[in-house]
Parts: C-alpha cells; structure tokens; sequence
C-alpha cells in the first residue's frame, strides 16, 4: 500500500525544487497535494510539469494571515480535512557585518520562515485530522552559528523553537511535528547564497560548502524528499518532538 493513500497535504514553497520534488514523491504514494507559493508564474509552472490531477495549487503569501487561511481553506473546500503540512516556503537574506545587515531584510528572512509556519499552523491545525503531520522544513544553519549570517540562522533556529511548541500541544492528537535540516543543496537557492558567500570569502562557494560536508556533495531535492516522506507518513509514527538532519553530515 502507497504510504500516504487517501491523505490531504499541504506544501508551502510549492514551486521550489524541494516543493517540487516533495509534491511529486507525496502523489505517487498516493496523496493529494495543494502547492502553495507567492510566486504565480513560477506555481503554474510546477504544476503544469507535475502534470498530476491530484496536484492543485494556489497562490499566498505566507506572511499575510488572510492569504494563509484563504489557502488553506481553498484545500479544504478541494479536498477535504488536512492530514499533513510541509511548511516549506524560504528566502536567505544576505551575508554581512552586524553593522551593515539590513533591518529589512532581516524582517523578510524571519517574516517567512517563522512567522510563516507558525500561520500555517494556527490556521491549518484546526482542519486537520488527528493522527496527522506537521514537517518544517529547517536548516543545518539551525545547529550552528556563521558570521554575516544573521536572518537565515536565527530563523532556521527559531523554527525550531516553534516546533517543539506545537509538538507538545498536539500529542494529545496524535499530530506529530518534525523538523528537517537538509545541508546544501544542488538547487537555484542555494547557488545564489554560494554566489554571494564567493564574493566574502574570496573563493568558490560551492568547493567550500563541499569541504564542509563529510559525504562531500551537494544534496539533491530528491532526497530531502524522501526524508520528508519518512516525516509525513507512519513510518515515522513515534517520532514528533524531532530534528531530522538530512545534511550529508555537516552537523556531525
């Protein structure tokens, strides 16, 4: 049997690799999926690509409440009553001194990462089933600090935070909540972040990264998939509460 057969889920940052990748594996095991995304063009596009009826998406921001309830209704009126939420949306910010780091690029790296998944679950949680999953998807930046690094690790750590938060509250419904911490991964986003970092460090910043990642290779947004998988669907039935590094062992 599919691992999530019949199941409603919901992934933010739809029309990223990750969300992608994430979308694809949840509806060949069966799932419907709702991407969600800000960016219109580029959420049509997944899901033309997909190219799957049990795929459907809308567009929201996820740091504007109205837009996050409008979204997760639209998946309810769809499909019903939500069994799993991939909170996946992300943006970096940049790489500077304290001095220099830009109030409002700190406010838009934390706006979207924290504030939000914790939207996406205020308004998603009551729709759901119990024995459901919540997976936010992390960082290796969340188990480490880096100079200039400011907005994306404080949030990435912060995350977890929230999840621990909801991981209490939710036992009582068999809701399991679960963060994963991929490394850097062979995607768009994480090359602009090795394109800025070159221009600091003086050197390329995807041999950096690598030396840094014991299996000393990129991740693929296939295999955090998979990881997320694991997370959404009852192999993962007494694991909530958790960190799950999906990092090549950069945390080790």
């Amino acid at each position: 049997m599919r691992q999530l057969e019949g199941k409603i889920c919901v992934v933010t940052g739809g029309a990223g690799s990750i969300g992608r990748a994430t979308a694809s594996l949840f509806a060949a095991q069966g799932a419907k999926v709702m991407l969600v995304d800000l960016a219109e063009a580029e959420l049509n596009s997944a899901t033309a690509d997909l190219d799957n009826d049990n795929i459907s998406c809308v567009v929201a921001d996820v740091t504007d409440a109205r837009s996050v309830r409008d979204a997760v209704e639209a998946t309810t009126t769809r499909w019903g009553r939500i069994d799993v939420l991939f909170s996946n949306a992300g943006n970096f910010g940049v790489v500077r001194p304290i001095a220099d780091y830009p109030e409002d690029v700190f406010d838009a790296v934390y706006a979207v990462h924290v504030k939000g998944a914790f939207l996406l679950c205020k308004y998603a949680v009551p729709q759901m089933n119990d024995g459901g999953s919540i997976v936010i998807n992390s960082s290796v930046a969340a188990t480490r600090g880096d100079p200039g690094v400011y907005a994306y690790i404080t949030a990435k750590h912060a995350q977890v935070g929230l999840m621990r938060c909801l991981s209490k509250e939710l036992a009582p419904r068999r809701i399991r909540v679960n963060t994963i911490h991929p490394g850097p991964i062979d995607n768009g986003f994480q090359f602009a972040v090795e394109k800025d970092l070159q221009n600091i460090i003086g050197r390329d910043g995807t041999e950096f990264f690598n030396e840094l990642i014991p299996l000393g290779r990129h991740g693929r947004p296939d295999e955090i998939a998979r990881s997320v998988l694991f997370l959404a669907s009852d192999q993962s039935s007494f694991t909530t509460g958790s960190m799950l590094m999906a990092d090549g062992g950069m945390s080790a």
